[in-house]
């Protein structure tokens, strides 16, 4: 018989004993939510309760094998007699028993691609999109129908939220979305998303079925329930709603997937559902220190709805989080990178993880990441050198720097309407030998394509700042952008800002193109022990580091812009940052820019923390601030840190002290000497112009990419 007061405590014992009736458990990050499950599992089936009668439903296939395998190494003996599986298994496995009306001569499941292609032929049969090379992409259409099927929304409402820039095609991916739904139904074919709903279907129309899997199923365990949707918060509704016998397992704070259809208001509304529900919460944590413990608390102390939970652990010491603030999200880049080769001291490169709330955002930490010889790997949006819109506008550049660069020409040409590889490669020729006749007859044919090689020798002849040639280049592509990626443009011109930004911080454009060059030497290779890790939130959610810094905590990226207009999407951001913080083992630093690039506000422009940020009780981290000569300092309070939660405010901090990296800023002597304008340096904005001098010792100095700033002579290294 296996100890379960031994081996579990007591809110997990609890779990694992209770059998009976509706049960809740509400497991926080790090609280052993599996090793639970797998312990009750080995409890029902010591108890008596028949393998066969238990039904374990989890989000993939190799969670609920892992369960069973660890359950039955307890038991000394296999349980393969209980039915375990995602929600999608388990309706196909009903389904293929009992097809439903329509489906008597078999029932076909079509993959992915299958149901991709069947669309693209509705669409095509239709004529719709048909030389409209805005139209979005037929895996767009199928993203959004499954968004709306899964939400159960209407198109409209999806396109308006989530691709407004795609809204004027609603009445056509509508009347795709009529057509596919018949091709399905007319060819006795079934996608993905349909496998539910006629589970749910069938079960509400045979009341003989759904008797037979009620008393089948006497015990259902539900696992990660805060990322069910609707139709399978329904689903378990009605399987349960016999004997009541049902748990389910998951943590609210950790529902970050409502993009895909996940509803909070599931795992929330569960005791309404099942009156007479048992609520059990696992708080005790067995993966972080408590001083980050304490910081993920308060994040979730702001809640306006939830189960509040308080987590603790028994492991000792541990220091408070760091909170750093940048002077701007590219010197941001700087001190994140300063911190790894840091933390590098004490930990595995495997163990440290930046995270980030979109892809785009952690660009600035690639590149440094890259020049200093730093391997990293990226989970969740493409990397920046890899992305196509970033490669598309490189080709210019590389061009500008070398016209003899044959995939270059070759990538510029492609971009450009009904010229082939046959004939940019004529043309390439032509340009090559120097041959003018047979070059303006080609290039006649394709203006649009001469436009691009005359913007690349206008470039060449002005020789401009590297910052100065993406500006152009961009003025040009920015249209090609939307007509190239009508799908997701918006996101993508996210991404070629940051790649301004970092133009800026370059006198030559050739460092500037082998710098954004630099690859891995081995990019093929599975993560080793001397890669970092680089992730969205999202990717990042079921793993842990010991080491986690989370980057750009101002409003508009975390949280993002559109989830600042609905206060439903806002909660979900502070889930997501939740989940962030509760990556972290033993240090966690979190990062807020004082500044961020904006290439329509001509520079940076102050930035505003995450209010996730400015909700923290003060004693709850360090706070660290970059000076001007890229060191950080510290900021020290009155009072001891050793408060906790429930504690009165501290008063208000009294200096800034303990420099780190660089010096403090010094005293200077009245300057009267006068200097002729020309160009600076700054440590942190790069290569400037000065613009006026303002006695006796600062001047105005206009950066590209940051805009003016008023800076001390001090700090400005002078060109002669």
């Amino acid at each position: 018989m296996i100890d379960y007061k031994k081996e579990l405590n007591p809110a997990q014992y609890e779990a694992a004993m209770t059998l009976e009736g509706p049960l809740l458990c509400i497991a926080g990050a790090g609280s052993g939510k599996t090793r639970t499950v797998v312990y009750r599992l080995a409890n029902m089936v010591e108890q008596g309760v028949a393998a066969h009668d238990i039904l374990l439903l989890t989000f993939t296939r190799k969670a609920s094998q892992e369960m069973l395998h660890r359950a039955g190494e307890l038991l000394g003996h296999g349980i393969g007699a209980v039915s375990g599986g995602t929600f999608h298994g388990f309706a196909y496995s009903v389904l293929r028993q009992h097809p439903p009306q329509g489906f008597e001569g078999g029932l076909s499941i079509m993959d992915s691609a299958d149901a991709t292609e069947a669309l693209k032929y509705c669409k095509d049969t239709m004529g719709l999109g048909k030389g409209d090379k805005s139209f979005p992409k037929t895996a767009t259409v199928m993203g959004m129908l499954s968004k709306a099927r899964n939400k159960e929304r209407e198109i409209g409402d999806i396109l308006q939220r989530e691709a407004f820039h795609l809204a004027a095609y609603r009445d056509d991916i509508v009347q795709i979305s009529t057509g596919y739904s018949n091709y399905k139904r007319e060819h006795g074919l079934l996608d993905y998303d349909d496998l539910l709903f006629e589970l749910e279907n069938l079960l509400r129309t045979r009341p003989d079925l759904l008797d037979y899997y009620r008393h089948r199923f006497k015990y259902i365990m539900v696992d990660e329930y805060q990322d069910t949707n609707l139709v399978q918060a329904r689903l378990v509704q009605l399987l349960a709603g016999g004997h009541r016998n049902v748990m389910a397992v998951g943590d609210d704070a950790q529902s970050i997937y409502a993009f895909r259809g996940a509803n909070v208001q599931n795992i929330l509304e569960f005791p309404a559902m099942f009156p007479g529900t048992r609520i059990v919460k696992l708080e005790e944590n067995y993966r972080s220190v408590q001083p980050v413990l304490d910081l993920t608390n308060a994040i979730l102390a702001e809640a306006p709805v939830a189960f509040h939970k308080t987590l603790f652990t028994s492991r000792t010491g541990g220091n408070l989080p760091q909170l750093v603030k940048p002077l701007s999200d590219l010197t941001q880049a700087n001190q994140v990178v300063n911190k790894i080769a840091e933390l590098r001291r004490s930990y595995e490169p495997k163990d440290i993880a930046v995270l980030f709330r979109a892809g785009y955002q952690s660009y600035h930490v690639e590149m440094q990441l890259s020049k200093a010889g730093i391997p990293f790997r990226k989970y969740g949006g493409v990397k920046y050198s890899d992305a196509a819109h970033v490669k598309d506008v490189m080709c210019y550049v590389r061009l500008l720097i070398n016209p003899l660069d044959l995939p270059a020409f070759q990538r510029l040409a492609a971009n450009v309407k009904g010229v082939g590889p046959k004939t940019a490669l004529k043309i390439y020729e032509a340009s090559r030998l120097a041959d003018p006749s047979t070059l303006d007859r080609l290039l006649k044919k394709y203006p649009d394509f001469a436009k691009d090689l005359e913007l690349v020798d206008s470039l060449r002849r002005q020789r401009l700042e590297p910052v100065e040639v993406l500006e152009e280049v961009l003025e040009v592509y920015k249209p090609r952008l939307m007509q190239l990626y009508p799908d997701d443009y918006p996101r993508r011109e996210h991404g070629l800002e940051q790649l301004v930004q970092i133009a800026a911080t370059y006198r030559e454009l050739d460092l500037f193109v082998s710098d954004l060059s630099l690859e891995d030497p081995n990019p093929d290779a599975a993560a080793s022990e001397d890669h970092i890790t680089l992730s969205t939130v999202h990717s990042a959610k079921g793993l842990e580091w010991d080491a986690v810094l989370v980057i750009d905590l101002v409003e508009e990226r975390f949280p993002s812009k559109q989830a600042l207009q609905k206060a439903d999407d806002l909660e979900e951001e502070r889930r997501l940052m939740y989940v962030a913080c509760t990556r972290a083992r033993e240090y966690l630093g979190l990062f807020v820019p004082s500044s961020i690039y904006s290439r329509g506000g001509g520079g940076n422009e102050p930035a505003m923390p995450s209010p996730f940020v400015r909700d923290l009780p003060v004693y709850l981290y360090e706070e660290w601030k970059e000076n001007y000569t890229g060191g950080l300092m510290q900021r020290e309070y009155q009072q001891q840190r050793t408060m906790r939660l429930g504690d009165s405010v501290p008063a208000a901090p009294d200096a800034f002290s303990r420099a780190t990296g660089g010096e403090s800023e010094p005293a200077f002597a009245p300057r009267t000497a006068s200097r002729k304008l020309g160009h600076c340096t700054h440590k942190i904005f790069g290569r400037g112009k000065l613009i006026k001098h303002l006695p006796p010792d600062k001047y105005q100095v206009n950066f590209p990419g940051f805009g003016l700033k008023v800076i001390m002579e001090a700090y400005l290294q002078m060109e002669e």
